[in-house]
């Protein structure tokens, strides 16, 4: 009888995860509660109490998430006045305009403003 339920539980948690639309926000009680019962069903049958703790971190997550997202706007704001969106598209393009280049990419690459540097050595590899 208990399988029956977890087995109905999991497809009610895949179908509103599937409906809800797809952000970069940290997943939130639904997908962390999800993952802290199976963790706690692992660990000696503690599912009820691992999927409590999955949900309140998960919501912790998200209000973490939210938050910076908040503050980055913020600084978008004071940046940009009078730049329209909401507060999740101010964050993303604050992201896009402070971003640094990714580690080992030569220095020209991904900083178009930043000046051509000639390579190390100047001679022929032998």
């Amino acid at each position: 009888m208990t399988a029956r339920y977890a087995c109905m539980a999991a497809v009610v948690a895949v179908a509103l995860s599937a409906a809800t639309p797809l952000r970069a926000e940290p997943g939130g009680c639904l997908k962390y509660g999800a993952a802290g019962a199976v963790g706690g069903h692992i660990a000696n049958h503690h599912a009820v109490l691992g999927a409590g703790t999955g949900c309140l971190l998960g919501m912790y997550k998200r209000h973490e998430f939210r938050k910076e997202a908040r503050a980055k706007a913020k600084l978008y704001d004071q940046e940009h006045p009078g730049a329209k969106g909401s507060y999740e598209e101010k964050a993303t393009a604050y992201d896009v305009e402070h971003s640094a280049p990714p580690p080992g990419a030569p220095s020209g690459q991904g900083n178009p403003g930043a000046p051509h540097q000639a390579p190390q050595g100047g001679g022929v590899p032998l």
